[in-house]
């Protein structure tokens, strides 16, 4: 067993004074040179970024986030295009990964499987002065979100299918950023989807506080919106652009719509995808496709609850509360993997 944990972080301003305030917490921490090291190798393949082009493209869907990668680039003193290779989630290919996600009328519940290696341990709420929406959620490449919710109660989450044929456009982790940033609804939330380009593969899975819940089969080619209540790691409408090898995907799937046929809380929902003994919740870490988190949203109530590891019992936070204002009084989510890979936000040797 591996003890883990996720530095929760709050801030309240504009995007620039965000990015910046970040990119002087990163020049203490562990995460840059850890990944580092890690994207050593992969650096002439996949970074490769065409500046203006880039640039374009998050000026068109989230011009926010730009100030906050200016922000970043001055705190940590690079230039725009490094920024945008370490924080602008164009581009830069993402790892395979497993990912489970249940919907009701009520919430959205999500396990994020991958490596431990390739994960933040970051959970940040930011309430932005300027433009977007506030919005709060585990990060991935400091700037994009695995999952999360925002004030008007969209929620999201997003699932691997495949990396193959990629093509140009953002990553899973900035879309889901720019999801949370400019949607209020789950229609809203498909138009975007529709419009944005796609770098790889995935399913996207939104819910709104209207009980509206959509599942997005986004690629670089094709996007279709499709409506249920389970989705794991293959398409079932763009069959065409799912690996060859689906059947532990599947099998998940099946666990979740046949465990999910008799939950109607949201506590039961939740230990459904986070208990080791219900079949959802995955150790599978040396796979890259082993439980991180699971996270738990209800859009109604703005609430997110969340936990690293399995068999554990959930952070509550009140996001409403913490939108009027009210500070969250904690530092850490601690939590347990059957691992021996922390996570890159702690010191250790590569």
């Amino acid at each position: 067993m591996r003890e883990v944990y996720s530095d929760v972080f709050q801030f309240r301003g504009s995007h620039y004074d965000f990015g910046y305030w970040q990119g002087e917490l990163l020049k203490d921490s562990p995460i840059l040179p850890n990944r580092a090291k890690q994207w050593e190798s992969r650096k002439k393949r996949h970074f490769n970024i065409k500046k203006d082009e880039a640039i374009q493209a998050i000026l068109r869907f989230a011009p926010g986030i730009l100030d906050e990668l200016y922000g970043l680039a001055d705190a940590l003193k690079m230039s725009i295009e490094e920024a945008l290779v370490e924080f602008g989630g164009y581009y830069l290919e993402y790892g395979k990964s497993g990912c489970s996600i249940f919907t009701t009328s009520d919430f959205l519940v999500r396990n994020y499987d991958n490596h431990p290696i390739s994960y933040e341990g970051r959970y940040v709420l930011y309430q932005p002065t300027d433009q977007g929406y506030a919005a709060i959620g585990p990060t991935m490449q400091i700037t994009g979100r695995t999952d999360g919710i925002n004030e008007k109660g969209l929620a999201m989450g997003y699932n691997f299918v495949n990396r193959i044929n990629s093509g140009d456009g953002f990553v899973c982790n900035m879309v889901g950023r720019i999801l949370l940033e400019v949607c209020s609804s789950v229609d809203e939330a498909v138009s975007l989807l529709q419009e944005i380009p796609h770098r790889t593969t995935f399913s996207y899975c939104l819910m709104d506080p209207n009980g509206q819940a959509a599942i997005v089969e986004a690629s670089p080619r094709n996007v279709i919106v499709r409506y249920g209540n389970a989705c794991t790691n293959h398409f079932e409408t763009l069959t065409n652009e799912n690996r060859y090898r689906m059947d532990e995907s599947v099998q998940r799937l099946e666990r979740i719509q046949s465990g999910g046929e008799h939950v109607t809380k949201d506590f039961e929902a939740f230990q459904l995808m986070n208990s080791k003994e219900k079949g959802v919740f995955s150790n599978k870490y040396g796979a890259w496709a082993g439980t991180l988190h699971t996270a738990l949203y209800l859009p109604k109530e703005k609430i997110a609850w969340f936990a690293l590891g399995g068999n554990r019992m959930p952070v509550i936070i009140d996001f409403e509360k913490w939108l009027q204002g009210e500070k969250v009084n904690i530092r850490k989510i601690k939590g347990k993997l059957e691992s021996t890979t922390p996570f890159i936000n702690m010191e250790f040797d590569l």
